[in-house]
């Protein structure tokens, strides 16, 4: 992949105006396709002739696919208070503050996505006594592949709502990482830890 820079050129099909054209390289603010909101300060390519955004370099695309994440609404849960508890102790055990949170939830929602066995263990957390209590805390999680992940477990796993999902999962935290910890697990949840330290 080449990386360009600000002021270098390349020849492009301008869809303006229909033609192979010169763009140069510049930062711009460049509105979403859909006409709600922009990325800012983003590397691209301008037609010389018309002046407008031509192309977008590779290198640009994480900063736009951060900015269509920022967009999307969180996944909002009430849970008990003790599940945070539970994910603040486990955040806390490896090393990690509570903001680490979070991170730990997706970590587990993709691990469970990626192996669809473990969707049908969920329901077994759900019966246990940790899975009562009233629902006083939230848990907030925003992703850009969060919520496809935890829809596909809610159906692998027969659950009715992402609230039961997001339950079994901190339920299914607390047994794989306070209550019987897995040394490789553990391993890999202290290096994705130690990232956000």
């Amino acid at each position: 992949m080449k990386i360009f820079k600000v002021g270098d050129t390349q020849k492009v099909m301008c869809e303006s105006c229909q033609s192979l054209e010169t763009a140069t390289f510049g930062l711009r603010d460049v509105p979403f396709s859909d006409g709600h909101g922009l990325v800012k300060n983003v590397l691209v390519g301008v037609c010389d002739k018309c002046d407008r955004v031509a192309v977008i370099p590779q290198q640009s695309v994480p900063a736009i696919k951060k900015q269509l994440d920022a967009r999307k609404k969180p996944i909002e849960s009430r849970v008990p208070a003790h599940m945070v508890d539970i994910l603040n102790l486990a955040s806390s055990s490896l090393g990690a503050s509570t903001d680490f949170s979070a991170a730990l939830i997706k970590y587990f929602i993709h691990t469970i996505y990626e192996n669809e066995k473990t969707a049908d263990s969920l329901l077994k957390y759900l019966d246990s006594d940790l899975a009562e209590g009233k629902a006083q805390k939230r848990i907030s999680l925003k992703g850009r592949l969060v919520l496809d992940e935890l829809k596909t477990i809610r159906v692998r796993a027969h659950l009715t709502s992402n609230t039961d999902v997001l339950k079994a999962v901190v339920l299914k935290i607390n047994d794989d990482v306070l209550v019987n910890p897995k040394a490789q697990l553990i391993n890999e949840l202290k290096s994705v830890a130690a990232t956000y330290a």
